[in-house]
């Protein structure tokens, strides 16, 4: 199987463990920065037994994509507790256009028409979201989750940016972040803690953010990042799935409205990126593979 295969099938695997964000952060009663620096401190000790030795260069990419992703994780978890899982997915899920506009002033990797158009309805279903009747806190967390996907988009494309160095460095520094913005938040115990917690918690720090973060990190290297978020597309989907299925809560019509015309969107451009591939064997500098 060659890189580009292996590739994609580590970015699927990611995205199916991090679909399972959702269920498991709303199975824990606890405050979400305490959820989040946990899973991190845990997720970063996979990745560190992983490293063995981390080589910290500190350049900017490293360190950007670092702080990125941190506060990426530390909205996203908050988000996931103010509304309902699938506002926080979907709302994230407008990454993937982030990624194609900021990755041309970026990384130089110019966006087709198909990725404008794309951003232009991704705008019209956040404004769907945001129609909504909402309360203050679903509100707030429809704006958390938003701003998680732009901070995503940059994670993404400063993560591609380490392409020939050693791009996990940064997210070993991001779960150190996120546990050290936690900490004052660990000392406000949960209503309830029992094993059905502490399972929840092992499950997000081993596999949801630990191993998919090394998925993760394998496949950004391979394909670029535009592609990388848009194979990412599986997790939109199966996220408010099991949250459906294990927990009961349903997203409103107009969340469903927005959250379709948000994936319609990036399944589109992707699609239509795809063909082009196919069609351009090789591609122009500065395009978008």
């Amino acid at each position: 199987m060659d890189h580009p295969a292996r590739a994609s099938l580590s970015l699927m695997a990611c995205a199916a463990l991090w679909s399972t964000a959702g269920f498991f952060i709303k199975t824990i009663t606890w405050n979400p920065l305490a959820i989040a620096g946990l899973r991190s401190f845990i997720g970063g000790l996979v990745i560190l037994l992983y490293l063995r030795r981390p080589r910290f260069t500190f350049s900017f990419p490293q360190m950007a994509a670092g702080v990125a992703n941190a506060v990426t994780m530390l909205m996203f978890v908050t988000a996931t507790k103010l509304t309902t899982a699938a506002n926080a997915i979907l709302l994230q899920y407008s990454a993937p256009i982030f990624v194609a506009v900021l990755g041309w002033v970026i990384l130089k990797e110019k966006p087709r028409w198909e990725h404008w158009t794309g951003l232009v309805i991704i705008v019209l279903g956040i404004g769907i979201f945001f129609m909504d009747e909402v309360t203050p806190g679903n509100l707030l967390g429809n704006i958390l989750a938003t701003a998680s996907g732009l901070t995503f988009a940059l994670y993404s494309i400063f993560m591609r940016m380490q392409k020939d160095g050693s791009p996990t460095e940064s997210i070993l520094l991001a779960h150190a972040l996120a546990f050290l913005v936690s900490i004052p938040f660990l000392f406000s115990p949960p209503d309830e803690f029992g094993l059905p917690g502490l399972g929840a918690l092992l499950f997000l720090g081993v596999f949801q953010i630990g191993i998919s973060s090394l998925l993760f990190s394998y496949g950004i290297r391979r394909v670029s990042a535009i592609q990388a978020m848009l194979i990412a597309g599986l997790e939109p989907v199966l996220n408010p799935v099991w949250v459906f299925l294990f927990i009961g809560e349903r997203p409103s019509p107009k969340a469903l409205a927005g959250g379709l015309l948000i994936v319609a969107a990036v399944t589109f451009s992707s699609a239509l990126s795809i063909r082009q591939s196919l069609r351009s064997p090789t591609v122009k500098p500065g395009a978008v593979p």
